[in-house]
């Protein structure tokens, strides 16, 4: 896939980039596969708004992606790349030897006719899903389970990746983006390959009308606003909000960390931090 870049014709297209999808299917997604699910709009189930600036955007159907891959030792065959609007990756439908069909996030460089398959002590080849414990080291991999069983949860997005980076017993040491390292069950199943779609991270929108369509209402900045309705708001003339960045609640908009999950702390193996004056 390539950018996409559009003559000036107006302000709007001057700026625009988009990634060029010729290569994906055009037609509609598979019926089965496919259900109606409403937007929030930024609410909750009694109708609160509790994620502000999110409302409208284009209806879409929920194409239901397989991030449990549990259907072992059938081989399948990829039948199309497609586009997916509820996330940045690409999705591929594959169709199995005993004629199931199924949703899968799409790795980069796999093609029409492929064939994947999931399970122990596969060959270590782009598509194919199994354990951690059969996967070497620095192999690139995404659609990881934390724990066994529950489905695919790190690495979704497009273009990204881990990669396993030691063995400690009976855990993986898995290595972030971020240079985090965490520890996983090396039971846990994990899929070869990086994700399609790396220049989702290039595209620039090029006009208000084109957020709107993926469901985002304008943002108001705090200091132009009231004292009662942000803590940035108020003063004589143009004020930069005399404190420290915050959001409308008062919590620090800059660097506090907000993780409160001292159940699993014990898995991750924080970097050392670096002392004052090194």
């Amino acid at each position: 896939m390539t950018l996409k870049t559009f003559k000036p014709y107006t302000k709007s297209s001057r700026g625009t980039i988009l990634v060029e999808k010729s290569e994906l299917w055009k037609g509609k997604p598979f019926k089965s596969l496919v259900f109606k699910k409403n937007a929030s709009k930024g609410r909750n189930n009694i109708g609160h708004i509790t994620s502000r600036n999110r409302a409208g955007g284009h209806k879409k159907m929920y194409r239901q992606v397989d991030f449990y891959r549990k259907k072992f030792d059938i081989e399948a065959t990829v039948e199309r790349l497609e586009y997916d609007p509820n996330r940045s990756c690409y999705i591929m439908l594959v169709k199995f030897e005993d004629g199931q069909n199924s949703y899968y996030l799409a790795p980069r460089k796999i093609k029409v006719g492929d064939k994947i398959v999931n399970g122990s002590n596969k060959e270590i080849k782009t598509g194919n899903c199994m354990p951690l414990k059969d996967i070497p080291v620095g192999i690139d991999i995404h659609n990881v389970e934390l724990e066994p069983g529950s489905g695919g949860k790190v690495a979704r997005s497009a273009g990204s990746s881990v990669s396993i980076s030691g063995i400690d017993g009976n855990y993986s040491l898995i290595k972030m983006p971020s240079g985090e390292v965490r520890k996983i069950d090396s039971r846990s199943l994990a899929t070869i390959g990086v994700l399609s779609n790396p220049d989702q991270k290039n595209i620039k929108i090029g006009k208000a009308g084109r957020s709107r369509w993926l469901g985002r209402r304008p943002h108001t900045r705090g200091v132009v606003m009231n004292p009662v309705d942000h803590p940035h708001g108020g003063g004589e003339g143009k004020s930069a909000g005399g404190r420290h960045p915050v959001s409308r609640t008062g919590q620090s908009a800059k660097g506090l960390k907000t993780r409160d999950n001292k159940r699993t702390d014990k898995y991750i193996i924080r970097r050392r931090k670096k002392k004052k004056g090194n």
